[in-house]
């Protein structure tokens, strides 16, 4: 049985309309009604606080809150008009814009701020968090002749052997220009004009695209000053660890040219940065090319904690590799090797802001993809297709459940879903809403709220994780395995083809003779009655279990399991 739709406090009762008003005018219209001193929905100041708390608050884990990657700057997209009608409804999100292009001239400015100006005094009177969408904005230092042509010694990219500049950054070249050009992207009128309508946001989150074009570390030994400093034959470690500590420095120079392009006092002190895909390798094990993907080095599984105030790494069914949500080859079983590599980025950067971005692979015409193309390739086909071809169907509900399951392995900050920038409500919008849902849900209930603020995960050591390929001694003997035993099992051993009707975890709260667990699961292609998961350190217990996911409460003083309606 699931949690009744009666536990969330947002009603979304808008998914289906045929018609929508295009941007600005609906935005500019329901937002200055907003503005005329209405006052703040209760969930405002729950946002306020859950955005604000610590990861180690004494009162346990920040309840989890909801953002999207679609700016809503075409019609029918997720922009402040649509955030204003869901916080009004209950829904606890928080709010974001497209992080303002650095253009120049009171004429651009003026063209640019409506896009702003009524929604920025709404979120000022509430005082509510925002955050502002970008792009990979160290892309500028070869994008733009004025750093692509600097002389050697100046510039930022990547210097063959040959002398040849290279579109590419080097991780070890300049660090003077990434403050620039942090500078570069803040010290504009239209950001100083978003200061002057709100000049006290309690948080501002900056989320970078960050998909700049960049040497990796296999291929260091192309860069001129690496190899003049290094030379040739060092190992893959120490190419790791002097590429990773290299990108530390520079990130974080370009994140104090931005600070310090702010005008704003409360802007220089609230604001964080947040990466897209700045986190550990979550295809950690999974063949022996995985490390060309990861900057691990001894002890250190990313350097990205401490490159970053936060990360939104991907828990993606790509549309351009075989994941989905019902395979071994899943983001619930590759997300799984994030729970380590958390607690490792909580050691490093205690503050470290931890999300991550959601997507079904459903793209626009085949348009919208996580992964740069080659050229002349044909476009990718949407992840809705495959499952077609399965005989499946992919709804809301089912994307709510493999959604669910991320949050309750990871207990994240917030869940932001990605959507091409043209990409619509009237298309995909009751996606969106189910995750929205799943996430009021973790407030309404006074049972789920208690799981995810105290709760601890419960490992299954009864088996390995599947991706055991080149695994680094030192994180060998850590927890990675989580999903839980059921009766609908495969025989063992698994491919990463094979399928899993049921995916189930637990968490658990108390001491042993009066412990308490939450048990999570979902059965992603159609509901699944009378299914048996074995709880580790309790025993066997009988669920149903929906394809949009069930919670129950097992308790260890009476035996009893009862669902979370």
């Amino acid at each position: 049985m699931t949690a009744s739709p009666s536990t969330t406090s947002c009603r979304l009762q808008w998914a289906g309309r045929a018609t929508r008003l295009a941007w600005p005018l609906a935005c500019v219209a329901a937002l200055a009604c907003a503005a005329r001193g209405e006052q703040p929905p209760p969930v405002v100041q729950v946002i306020r606080d859950e955005a604000s708390r610590r990861n180690q608050d004494p009162a346990g884990r920040p309840l989890p809150l909801a953002g999207h990657w679609n700016r809503g700057q075409q019609p029918d997209g997720f922009g402040p008009d649509y955030q204003l009608e869901l916080i009004r409804k209950g829904c606890h999100l928080l709010p974001w814009f497209a992080f303002p292009n650095p253009v120049a001239g009171d004429e651009a400015v003026a063209k640019a701020l409506p896009y702003y100006e009524v929604a920025m005094k709404q979120w000022a009177a509430w005082r509510l968090p925002i955050t502002l969408i970008g792009t990979q904005w160290e892309a500028t230092l070869y994008g733009e002749s004025r750093f692509r042509d600097l002389p050697p010694e100046k510039n930022p990219n990547v210097i063959d052997s040959d002398g040849k500049v290279l579109k590419k950054l080097d991780p070890l070249g300049p660090v003077e220009p990434w403050a620039e050009v942090g500078r570069y992207w803040t010290d504009t009128p239209l950001m100083r004009k978003l200061q002057e309508r709100y000049p006290d946001p309690p948080l501002v989150i900056f989320v970078s695209n960050n998909e700049a074009a960049d040497l990796r570390w296999h291929q260091v030994e192309q860069s001129q000053r690496y190899l003049r400093k290094y030379g040739l034959g060092r190992d893959d470690d120490f190419k790791r660890r002097v590429v990773g500590d290299a990108w530390i420095e520079r990130y974080r120079a370009l994140q104090k040219g931005m600070r310090e392009g702010l005008a704003a006092e409360a802007w220089r002190r609230n604001v964080r940065f947040v990466g897209y895909g700045a986190f550990g390798p979550p295809h950690l094990g999974r063949w022996d090319g995985w490390p060309e993907y990861s900057l691990h080095s001894k002890n250190r599984i990313s350097p990205e904690p401490l490159m970053w105030d936060g990360g939104s790494p991907s828990y993606y069914t790509h549309n351009w590799n075989p994941s989905t949500d019902f395979r071994v080859w899943s983001p619930q079983i590759e997300g799984m090797n994030w729970v380590f590599m958390l607690e490792e980025a909580w050691r490093l950067n205690p503050d470290f802001w931890f999300e991550f971005s959601t997507w079904d692979g459903n793209s626009v015409e085949g348009k919208a993809s996580s992964k740069p193309k080659k050229k002349d390739a044909p476009p990718p086909k949407s992840k809705v297709e495959e499952y077609r071809r399965q005989g499946q169907t992919f709804t809301p509900e089912r994307y709510k459940g493999f959604c669910q399951f991320g949050m309750w392995l990871l207990t994240p900050r917030l869940m932001r879903e990605f959507r091409s920038s043209t990409d619509t409500r009237t298309r995909v919008g009751a996606y969106y809403e189910a995750l929205v849902g799943a996430v009021d849900a973790v407030h309404a209930s006074p049972v789920l709220t208690r799981f995810w603020r105290e709760s601890a995960l419960v490992p299954n050591r009864a088996e390995k994780h599947p991706y055991q390929t080149g695994i680094p001694e030192e994180y060998a003997g850590c927890d990675r395995w989580f999903l839980l035993d059921t009766s609908l099992d495969p025989p063992r051993p698994w491919t990463y083809e094979t399928a899993l009707p049921v995916f189930a975890l637990a968490r658990v709260i108390g001491k042993p003779g009066s412990r308490e667990w939450l048990v999570y699961a979902h059965s992603p292609p159609e509901p699944r009655q009378g299914v048996t998961v074995t709880v580790p350190d309790y025993g066997p217990v009988q669920v149903d279990v929906a394809v949009g996911g069930s919670f129950y409460v097992v308790t260890e003083q009476n035996k009893e399991t009862t669902p979370v309606r």
